[in-house]
């Protein structure tokens, strides 16, 4: 759509939702016409900048901060412990626990970069998963999966929208709840969630196409990290 204001700002107090956006001292709804309103002052000069940085037309995919806040009020709100259970199901099938038996270079590597998450997960919330080779399923225990639910109760829609962007980049639960409590940066939970593909690359090369897929996956986990990062304040 093209450019309908000329000035956007930031305004508010504190509070849970005391910050929205103002588009010519408007304020800024979401797609479902929810005011766009944000816990801190940061996030909200953040996404304000995004509308201010736009040209003559207004593109919704250059402005990442504002479809995350849009989902979390939107999408996130009105059900939380559905965006829960759909982030803890990856528990059952972490990306962690699914090892190459071969190459063993990569076997090796995958040994390296996951087994120290495995073991942060089981020491800070009790829950140990156990990994497998190939691609044969493994349950896990029940007790496990669990005490990884319970991990998720109590967290706000701001950072279960931060958790479900960061599951579905890097299809795990693990890599996802250590980007968040900063065990990993953005970069450190591309590297181990893309730890096969890098592998492959190293001994195939990289097409046009698989390289912009991945360059959108970091982008996509660098928004995620400066979206918690603005939350704190």
């Amino acid at each position: 759509m093209k450019r309908f204001y000329k000035q956007a700002t930031a305004a508010g107090t504190a509070g849970p939702d005391g910050w929205t956006v103002l588009l010519d001292g408007k304020p800024l709804r979401t797609p479902a016409k929810l005011p766009l309103a944000v816990p801190t002052r940061a996030l909200a000069e953040a996404i304000a900048a995004e509308w201010q940085g736009q040209g003559e037309e207004v593109v919704p995919r250059t402005m990442p901060l504002t479809q995350l806040s849009s989902t979390a009020i939107d999408g996130v709100r009105a059900r939380p412990a559905e965006v829960a259970d759909a982030a803890a199901a990856y528990a059952g099938t972490d990306l962690l626990c699914y090892r190459a038996d071969h190459p063993q270079e990569l076997a090796e590597r995958q040994a390296k970069a996951w087994q120290p998450l495995l073991d942060w997960a089981a020491l800070r919330y009790d829950a140990l998963l156990r990994p497998t080779t190939g691609i044969r399923h493994v349950a896990q225990d029940e007790s496990a999966l669990k005490a990884l639910r319970a991990a998720l109760e109590g967290m706000d829609e701001w950072r279960l929208t931060a958790l479900q962007n960061a599951v579905g980049i890097c299809g795990s639960l693990v890599i996802a709840l250590a980007l968040l409590e900063g065990k990993l940066d953005a970069r450190g939970a591309f590297d181990v969630s893309q730890l096969d593909e890098s592998f492959q690359i190293e001994q195939w090369g990289e097409d046009a196409e698989a390289a912009a897929r991945r360059k959108s996956l970091l982008d996509d986990l660098v928004v995620t990290e400066r979206f918690l990062t603005l939350l704190a304040g």
